[in-house]
């Protein structure tokens, strides 16, 4: 049993590290865009998604070793939802992205 418990130590350990690496990414990125291209997409205020991403940061570094629970879940959704919807409207916004590109990728 101690091989299957490391295993899965380890499993849960790298899950932790993927997510906090998502949290900082999606923190990084909110951080580089300016706050009237927020607006212009159609988006929350910059202001709303920088503390909604620090809080998942945060999130993601307290439940580093035990990501599956309700808060790591929560700090990784947060950062999902700008990754895969906020993100793609300020690049299109700040006219970095494809002009054919819907919310979710190419149409």
């Amino acid at each position: 049993m101690t091989a299957f418990t490391n295993f899965q130590s380890t499993l849960v350990l790298i899950l932790g590290l993927a997510a906090l690496a998502c949290e900082i990414f999606a923190l990084v990125d909110a951080v580089r865009h300016r706050p009237d291209a927020y607006v212009a997409a159609g988006k929350r205020t910059k202001n709303f998604w920088m503390i909604l991403l620090l809080i998942a940061v945060v999130l993601g570094v307290v439940t580093l070793f035990n990501v599956l629970n309700l808060f790591g879940l929560v700090g990784f959704i947060a950062a999902a939802v700008y990754l895969a919807d906020v993100r793609p409207a300020l690049r299109r916004v700040s006219g970095r992205g494809r002009p054919q590109d819907g919310p979710y990728g190419p149409w």
